[in-house]
């Protein structure tokens, strides 16, 4: 499944911040259901909905605000998908 360049950078700077120890099975899992919500949208391409939403369906809430700031860092805009539902417990 081919990925938005764009999109695919970003993933890829971003996963590089995350702490050694849970990056690899973040971008397991992430990489995994971003696909998923692309073939659900009937589409071979992954976009940034796709992997902002993979994120927040994968990544567990104890560690929202850190996801929250790397997304941030890495230019994702994640609220204008509406998440997360209240940004100020993610702060």
């Amino acid at each position: 499944m081919d990925w938005e360049q764009k999109v695919k950078d970003r993933f890829q700077a971003m996963t590089l911040k995350i702490p050694v120890f849970h990056r690899h099975i973040t971008e397991e899992a992430v990489t995994k259901k971003a696909k998923e919500n692309a073939l659900a949208r009937n589409s071979r391409n992954v976009n940034e909905e796709d992997v902002i939403s993979a994120f927040f369906s994968e990544v567990p809430p104890a560690f929202y605000s850190m996801m929250v700031r790397l997304l941030e860092q890495a230019g994702f805009d994640y609220r204008k998908y509406g998440f997360p539902k209240n940004t100020d417990q993610y702060r």
